[in-house]
């Protein structure tokens, strides 16, 4: 801005010397005082120019056009104020060089008055009612400088409000930023070359509700090309939503949830900022809220002994009595995060083991219990209770899909969310939740998944069979397949205990059969992704493949995988010639292959050219038709 300021010092001077040619005229004198009242005006928009900040992306491109109508302005005038009888006498000014200039400088007047009209909006708006009538009937034209771009126009005039217009303003630009930004990729692109993402991200700060979801849509919308994100990065968009997540409207957290989702969607490289600025905390904290405690069967067990919690419980019952009963008191006059008073527990404590219903807790066990529900309490959560369920819902939903977009392909991240009560949330969500909130839940699992699968340290710590969060996640994924209702829900469902394939123990015998069952289920995207689920238990690289092999051919597997290896749809034939190589590879002397016929499957696809393209079918049928010929020539003789 300071730069923008020294770069009016020029066309003010020049200005002042062209206005002195002018007076100095000899030839076409009334034609240069014509050009001299317009000079002075542009002398006087100038100044006022260098007295307020100016919109700086339109007001340098307006400088140097203005720069140029004064130096045109000036050369004409030179030539007006010709030195010598002889040399006034044989010039020649036609008359089109006056009309050309003066066009220019109208059309300087007309930029110059728009951009300090745009600049002085704040100030224009606090007047109110004390303006004239005639400044009532002022408003933001077109200005020359954007007649041949009229959309740059508008996105000038919106960014201008956005940045020194009121309140109410400033909500009805962001409005307008979100339609422009939703209409096409390139005017997002010219909102944020123009330094629209700024003002937006102010606007988040300081706004009403309205405009804060406004802007928060905006930011979103503008998301769609990975340098942008950039951008929004470097201009703080971090800050601002944290700021929104920890203390603000409902409906707006949601918004920019979603707008989170947006930016890690389209950029995964932002993923680590978000990470970096504790967004992962404060989007499971929204998760949690009136999640968790609902349903105490799914309690994560505290890291604190029961021993030590009984101790505390007696220390604390053996006080005197009129202390405990004015902390209980206290406590109980505050709301819990679950909307409902106890006495003598905070929300947080009735979540950790031990008996919730003690007439007064020490200060110690206090501190103990609330230290594992930290993410919960990190937001602020006073009066939620009483919120519309609708606009819970489209909160949870929001921060499902943030994390879950967060959470694809990267590791740190996982570890963060898997940390946390987010998996337990997912699995009661999963449960109880209907619409975006169990679907964006049940993607967001997806994605931890695929990051456990091929991240070893993450299936340790998150997903070990002791652990309850992992049991929970995993009943759920087992209602859902058991279950095999066709809905968003069975897909990403399969695809998780696929991804979770190397957690479960060789005793874990509920998984495989339903997922053999879908085998044999009508959908081509549930075959195929019951098949490539059932192929991640049977690899080589599952330790426990030779048992899932077993499992599979005893579910009676081989006969659904035949009829899609002879007659299903190429994916899915080729997904159930992958499992059909694994089966025969590892369990060759399997009786059930040979009554299903599987070396004459195998045979056949040999001879399919088309079916060899795939990597794993060229590397395993081979070597899985070599053994099954071994093992089971004889038997395979005897049914011909």
């Amino acid at each position: 801005m300071d730069d923008l300021k020294a770069s009016l010092a020029r066309p003010i001077q020049l200005a002042e010397q062209v206005i002195k040619l002018a007076d100095e005229a000899h030839t076409c004198r009334q034609e240069c005082q014509d050009l001299k009242a317009k000079l002075e005006r542009v002398s006087t928009l100038l100044r006022q120019a260098a007295r307020v900040d100016l919109y700086e992306r339109p007001a340098r491109r307006i400088l140097r056009d203005t720069d140029r109508a004064l130096d045109k302005a000036a050369a004409l005038l030179e030539r007006c104020c010709g030195r010598g009888f002889v040399r006034r006498f044989f010039t020649i000014v036609p008359a089109g060089s006056f009309r050309r200039a003066s066009s220019l400088l109208d059309n300087s007047l007309g930029d110059l008055t728009w951009i300090l009209r745009v600049s002085n909006y704040a100030a224009n708006d606090d007047e109110g009612d004390d303006r004239d009538d005639d400044d009532d009937d002022d408003h933001i034209g077109l200005p020359p400088i954007a007649r041949n771009e009229p959309i740059l126009f508008l996105i000038w005039e919106q960014i201008s409000v956005l940045q020194y217009g009121g309140l109410e303003d400033r909500a009805d630009a962001a409005a307008s930023v979100v339609s422009l930004a939703r209409d096409n990729d390139r005017y997002g692109r010219l909102i944020i070359e123009e330094d629209g993402v700024p003002p937006l991200l102010r606007l988040i700060k300081e706004g009403r509700a309205d405009a804060q979801e406004s802007a928060a849509l905006a930011i979103g919308l503008l998301a769609r090309d990975p340098e942008c994100v950039d951008l929004m990065i470097l201009a703080g968009v971090c800050t601002s939503f944290v700021k929104i997540l920890k203390d603000a409207p409902m409906k707006v957290q949601g918004m920019v949830a979603w707008a989170v989702s947006e930016l890690a969607a389209n950029h995964p490289k932002c993923q680590d900022a978000f990470l970096q600025h504790s967004v992962i905390r404060l989007l499971v904290s929204h998760l949690a809220f009136e999640t968790v405690q609902e349903h105490s069967k799914y309690a994560v067990a505290s890291k604190m002994s029961i021993h030590s919690v009984v101790v505390m419980d007696k220390n604390s019952q053996s006080q005197q009595q009129g202390p405990c009963s004015e902390q209980a008191a206290t406590m109980a006059a505050k709301p819990t995060v679950g909307g409902t008073s106890t006495a003598g527990t905070s929300s947080a404590a009735a979540a950790a083991p031990g008996p919730s219903g003690a007439a007064c807790r020490g200060p110690v066990g206090l501190a103990g219990t609330r230290q594992h529900n930290a993410s919960i309490s990190a937001a602020s959560t006073r009066g939620r209770e009483y919120e519309d369920q609708e606009i819970k819902a489209y909160l949870k939903g929001h921060a499902a899909r943030a994390l879950g977009t967060l959470a694809t392909g990267n590791a740190a991240i996982c570890k963060n969310i898997t940390e946390s009560r987010a998996l337990l949330c997912f699995a009661i969500l999963l449960e109880k939740a209907t619409g975006d909130v169990q679907y964006n839940s049940a993607m967001a699992l997806l994605e931890i998944c695929r990051v456990a699968e091929d991240n070893a340290e993450l299936r340790r710590s998150a997903f070990k069979p002791t652990s309850p969060s992992a049991r929970a996640v995993v009943d759920q994924l087992l209602r859902v397949v058991d279950k095999a209702d066709y809905d968003e829900l069975l897909v990403p469902c399969i695809a998780c205990l696929g991804c979770l394939s190397r957690t479960f123990r060789a005793s874990e015998t509920r998984v495989i059969g339903p997922l053999v069952r879908l085998l044999d289920d009508r959908e081509t995207d549930v075959t195929l992704e019951a098949a490539a689920a059932l192929a991640k238990f049977a690899c080589t690289d599952n330790y426990l493949h030779m048992d899932h092999c077993r499992s599979i051919v005893a579910s009676g597997g081989a006969k659904h995988l035949v009829q899609h290896v002879y007659f299903g749809e190429q994916a899915v034939q080729t997904a159930a010639l992958i499992l059909v190589c694994f089966l025969a590879h590892n369990v060759p002397d399997s009786e059930e292959l040979a009554q299903a016929e599987i070396l004459t499957v195998l045979d056949w696809a040999v001879k399919q050219g088309y079916m060899s393209q795939d990597p794993l079918i060229e590397t395993w049928l081979p070597e899985a038709k070599i053994r099954m010929e071994l093992y089971q020539s004889r038997v395979a003789k005897g049914y011909y």
